[in-house]
């Protein structure tokens, strides 16, 4: 008889059941958790071997359980910058704050859709639970140096010091002024034209360049050449001499036919720049190409300077820090300027649903999961990064209690094939009496 091969199949009927409740449960409990992926099961047949037309035995079935991990629910804005989310396929890095507390510099990795973190007492960027944004670090002066991508060494905990001073020295300079034709014709009087430039030098004090511009005067016609001197405050004396040269023809008269740096630097045609050393650094001069109108021009009687620009400022602090789609993030000073400090990678692997699941909404690599690669936010297969957000549950709750429905009538159902195969048992017991 095949009575018993029935009870086992109610039997892991419930059991089944019984397991897809709990990921029910488990979905229906999460549906308002911040990046929760939803958990599934699914049934399988069990076939018991040698079951024929005249006599079946029932296999019952099995109930296998996974997590949709590359699920992605929508995202909300909120008003914090450090509230994460990765806009589509990928993850951002963390690591624990007990591993951080250690000082072995050994950094476990896990991986994260989206989290929101805040500076603790040392400036570190962790969540409530105790994870650590993990990113590149740029370098000091706000480029970012080459990292490899197929391993987590490069990433460091992020580290944000809001109350340090920064320096923020003038790196870039632009100086054009409108030269007076006649001071370069023969018989001209006319003296030399200065301008000062104040600039910021690394150690956020201001210093002054001092600007001379003295014609060359021929005996006869025009020269339409000047010698720009330039003087700086911290030495007191001259760090370069450069000779220009203007175009008088009827197409290009008065713009830059030719720059002679005679001490001083180099000029570059192709951007219109001298690598100016100074006091403080070396700043980028820029003087303007050859033959172009917005930069250096000998026209008219007039010393008027049209166009003088700089970057730079005095000693600024930390007001906020911002990440950009590309995973960048920029620490915002209040003297208005901004400098890269970190980069977020988006870290991609072939099967997401392999990935092992930990608490908090993080994910452990495993053979499962594939080999990683960390891309560029934004390229290859992955998704930007968003700040001011936050990825909510991938769980859909009227989609969970419809199937929590039809959870409960199948397991009444296997527990009916129980209570039936108990009273056959007890029919047959009867026939004995």
């Amino acid at each position: 008889m095949t009575i018993s091969s029935s009870l086992a199949a109610g039997v892991s009927g419930l059991s089944a059941n019984a397991s897809k409740l709990s990921t029910i449960s488990d979905n229906i409990a999460n549906s308002s958790t911040y990046g929760y992926k939803r958990a599934t099961t699914d049934f399988h047949a069990v076939v018991v071997s040698g079951s024929s037309g005249s006599s079946y035995s029932a296999g019952g079935v099995q109930a296998s359980s996974m997590r949709l991990i590359d699920d992605r629910g929508p995202l909300i804005a909120t008003s914090n910058p450090t509230d994460i989310a990765v806009d589509g396929r990928g993850f951002i890095a963390v690591t624990s704050i007990e591993a951080l507390g250690s000082g072995t510099g050994n950094y476990p990795i896990a991986l994260t859709t989206t989290a929101s973190f805040r500076p603790d007492e040392n400036g570190v960027l962790r969540t409530s639970t105790g994870e650590v944004m993990m990113a590149w670090p740029a370098n000091p002066d706000g480029t970012m140096p080459v990292y490899p991508r197929d391993t987590m060494s490069g990433l460091v905990p992020v580290q944000i010091d809001i109350n340090q001073y920064v320096s923020n020295p003038t790196t870039q300079m632009r100086v054009a002024v409108n030269l007076p034709a006649t001071s370069t014709s023969a018989g001209s009087t006319d003296g030399p034209q200065s301008v000062t430039v104040e600039y910021f030098t690394s150690l956020g004090t201001t210093e002054i360049l001092d600007f001379v511009f003295t014609p060359t005067v021929p005996a006869t016609g025009s020269s339409n050449e000047w010698t720009m001197s330039i003087n700086d405050s911290v030495t007191g004396g001259q760090i370069a001499a450069i000779t220009l040269t203007f175009n008088s023809s009827q197409n290009s008269g008065g713009r830059l036919a030719a720059v002679n740096v005679v001490s001083g630097g180099t000029y570059d045609p192709l951007t219109g720049k001298i690598g100016l050393t100074v006091g403080g650094g070396t700043i980028a001069l820029e003087l303007g190409k050859i033959g172009a109108t917005n930069g250096m021009t000998q026209l008219s009687d007039s010393f008027v300077p049209v166009g003088i620009s700089k970057n730079g400022s005095t000693v600024a602090t930390l007001t906020t820090v911002e990440i950009d789609g590309a995973g960048k993030m920029y620490a915002i000073y209040d003297q208005g300027f901004s400098k890269l400090i970190y980069q977020l990678p988006v870290i991609d692997v072939p099967n997401p649903n392999g990935l092992i699941a930990l608490s908090n909404q993080t994910y452990q690599l495993s053979p499962a999961s594939g080999a990683f690669y960390l891309w560029d936010a934004g390229d290859g297969p992955t998704g930007s990064v968003a700040g001011y957000s936050r990825e909510e549950s991938a769980t859909d709750v009227a989609e969970e209690l419809t199937q929590l429905i039809q959870t409960q009538r199948a397991y009444s159902s296997n527990a009916k094939i129980i209570q039936t195969v108990d009273e056959m048992w007890q029919e047959t017991t009867n026939i004995k009496r």
